[in-house]
């Protein structure tokens, strides 16, 4: 204990310089509580659903969460269920265990809906694909309002995704990728 308590005192804090902040996403939260005030009238709710990822995307989906990047600072909040849900973030293939699973939450969780897939797998279906044990991506199984590709995409990635979800209205009917 002695050797460990001296090493600490001779090298002294280690830790990574904070990154500058990011303009674009303090404008774009602005922004997004105006949109959100217009389509739901009130806070965005998030339902994560894991369709058969490798946790990957659930640790930078927790990431978002933290003091640095404070997604509840923005006023949108995670919820246990999905009828008390306006959004889903959607990780990993769609396993087909869980095909009827995803469809029931996305049915469940009340109109206007909107759909975030999270990851390469959510994305393309990555290096699952489709096979007789996955469905692939997330859109062949419900729609997608925006796709935030990356194995796992960083926390920012991630809000911009929530960010532009909220900015494309379910009528538009694409599918956006933040490549």
């Amino acid at each position: 204990m002695h050797k460990i308590l001296l090493k600490i005192a001779q090298v002294g804090i280690c830790t990574e310089r904070p990154r500058a902040p990011d303009e674009a996403l303090r404008l774009g939260a602005a922004r997004l509580n105006d949109e959100m005030l217009q389509l739901l009238g009130r806070a965005l709710a998030i339902r994560h659903v894991d369709a058969g990822s490798c946790n990957g995307c659930e640790l930078e989906i927790h990431g978002v969460n933290n003091p640095y990047y404070n997604l509840e600072g923005l006023g949108i909040k995670f919820v246990a269920g999905p009828r008390h849900a306006d959004m889903l973030l959607v990780t990993g293939p769609v396993a087909r265990n869980m095909e009827e699973a995803l469809r029931r939450t996305y049915d469940a969780t009340p109109e206007p809906k909107l759909v975030v897939a999270i990851g390469d797998c959510g994305c393309t279906g990555g290096i699952f694909g489709e096979n007789h044990a996955s469905r692939g991506r997330v859109s062949n199984v419900i729609p997608v309002d925006a796709a935030v590709p990356g194995c796992p995409p960083e926390p920012a990635a991630i809000i911009q995704g929530i960010l532009t979800a909220v900015s494309v209205r379910r009528n538009s009917g694409s599918e956006h990728d933040l490549r």
